[in-house]
């Protein structure tokens, strides 16, 4: 069964019983879900646990309107029930730019799933679904009783999706750094590549391309809570989409609510230390798509690893090209694999992709990197936001030397994707430092932050949430023992903990674990 079916499934178990047992995995000594009460507001005994802030419903006058034939479009993917009401609005921004503090108008756009009274803001990967479709997808594999009091507020982050998504790195400079094979190292082809796009972003962009970074969305929360008339924030983040939601709850600890964390990025500052859990990461996180590509009998046959070096192996003897589309190399699928695992709802698609190109057709590897590369009609290519978004939020710039020292250390512990985690190390080193750079988020004085950490996830590493975890000083883990990028909507047991958690401000057991 799918993991959408499972949750499909715990829905109604949801409804008629309740929050049951069963999320322990393997022997019995391994933790439990336990839940912990909020404490009474009316009782005068001290606790040493933050209280969970009670719900409020959303009085702001803000103006819901039907979503654009684009996004209609585009919502039609995610294939929503019938029940799911969707509406679409905005919100004007401070721009905020270093240039021009306090000035300047950012606007965001939104979507809001379902009909309940209280906001659940919701926050995706700057290099994911824009934050408006997440949330309506999101919203598909919660229990339909969970909007009687929640709608799901998704929010398209500045410079990505709808709003005014970052369009400036040329697509001959796209191409090359998704073509480049990462297992030769090419550190000056990915400097060259690198240079060019911040060249021709600084450009495009002017004043705007300093003001496209987390510190500054996560003020455009703020706004967004104040639009709602809420005087705190309840939020659901999705990977680096919590990294938003972390530093909101540094900023403005005043002002927080209940929030999900559903794979934090490592918060360390020193870039090396990240990637090397994102190259680790993504050895298990492939491992885990392997073992399940095993168990549904897919088109990889018994050792999906080996297809895999197999066909890097055809392409770097002989690329293939596409008449109009991408030529899929050795690193151009490498790219693709990456794409494929961040998602697992994508998993069976990319087994597909990876069996076709086996056989000589690079069709499915090809529409899994058009979204990155080339963008289409209605959306900007996701490549440029990423690069511009992730070289902002870190000041960590390497000289060619260092990258390449990296670089070949990870390509002998991480054989399948060290030299691909090398390449990010490369694509941020032309860049200014930025004047604003990321916190540590500890939100010392917020309430409890529930944070789920997936076992083998390529893109926000278990051990990297973990760390994101401790250093919140009311954090609380729970860990899926799964394989993709995030566990909200594939595990049954970490969905229902975080849906206790924000319905009933039941708090988990810190450290409890949810099995595969």
């Amino acid at each position: 069964m799918t993991g959408l079916g499972w949750v499909r499934r715990f829905a109604v178990l949801f409804a008629t019983a309740g929050l049951v047992a069963g999320c322990t995995a393997g022997p019995s000594a391994r933790p439990g879900i336990v839940v912990q009460e909020a404490p009474d507001a009316s009782s005068a005994a001290p606790t040493a646990t933050p209280e969970v802030p009670p719900l409020e419903e959303m009085t702001g006058g803000m103006a819901w309107r039907e979503c654009s034939e684009e996004v209609r479009g585009r919502l039609a993917e995610q294939k929503l029930p019938g029940w799911l009401p969707i509406e679409c609005g905005k919100i004007n921004a401070v721009l905020d730019s270093p240039y021009a503090p306090g000035r300047g108008v950012a606007r965001v756009q939104l979507l809001r799933a379902g009909k309940g009274p209280v906001p659940l803001v919701v926050v995706n990967d700057v290099d994911g679904l824009p934050g408006t479709l997440y949330a309506a997808r999101l919203a598909a594999t919660l229990p339909q009783e969970f909007f009687e009091k929640f709608s799901l507020i998704g929010m398209d982050r500045r410079g990505t999706g709808n709003s005014a998504a970052a369009n400036c790195v040329p697509e001959e400079v796209r191409r090359t750094i998704v073509d480049a094979d990462p297992a030769d190292l090419p550190i000056d082809v990915w400097l060259e590549a690198a240079q060019t796009a911040g060249q021709r972003c600084s450009i495009a962009l002017e004043s705007q391309l300093p003001a496209l970074d987390t510190w500054r969305t996560a003020a455009d929360l703020d706004t967004l809570r104040d639009a709602m008339g809420v005087t705190r924030l309840n939020g659901i983040g999705h990977g680096e989409g919590s990294r938003v939601l972390s530093v909101f709850a540094d900023r403005f600890p005043d002002k927080v609510g209940r929030l999900v964390l559903d794979g934090v990025p490592d918060p360390t500052q020193d870039a090396a230390v990240a990637l090397e859990g994102i190259a680790k990461g993504a050895e298990a996180a492939y491992d885990a798509f392997s073992t399940d590509c095993v168990n549904r009998h897919c088109e990889l046959g018994s050792q999906p690893k080996r297809a895999l070096l197999e066909l890097l192996g055809t392409l770097r003897d002989s690329p293939m090209t596409e008449p109009d589309a991408l030529d899929i190399t050795a690193g151009s699928a490498m790219h693709a694999v990456m794409i494929g695992l961040s998602d697992r709802s994508t998993w069976p698609a990319l087994s597909a992709a990876l069996a076709k190109a086996g056989d000589g057709d690079p069709s499915g590897l090809v529409s899994l990197l058009v979204p990155v590369v080339i963008g289409t009609d209605v959306q900007a290519a996701t490549l440029d936001s990423t690069l511009v978004i992730s070289c902002n939020d870190t000041k960590t710039r390497l000289s060619p030397g260092r990258i390449e020292e990296y670089g070949k250390d990870w390509k002998k512990r991480f054989p399948t994707f060290g030299a691909l985690a090398a390449q990010r190390l490369a694509l941020c080193s032309p860049w200014t430092v930025p004047n604003q750079p990321l916190p540590t988020p500890t939100a010392r004085d917020a309430p409890p932050v529930m944070v789920i950490g997936t076992a083998s996830d390529a893109v926000t590493p278990e051990e990297g949430s973990k760390r994101a975890a401790q250093q919140l000083a009311s954090g609380v883990y729970v860990s899926w023992q799964g394989g993709g990028h995030g566990a909200l909507g594939f595990s049954p047991c970490a969905t229902a903990a975080a849906v206790s958690f924000l319905t009933d401000a039941k708090v988990p057991r810190n450290g409890t674990v949810c099995p595969p």
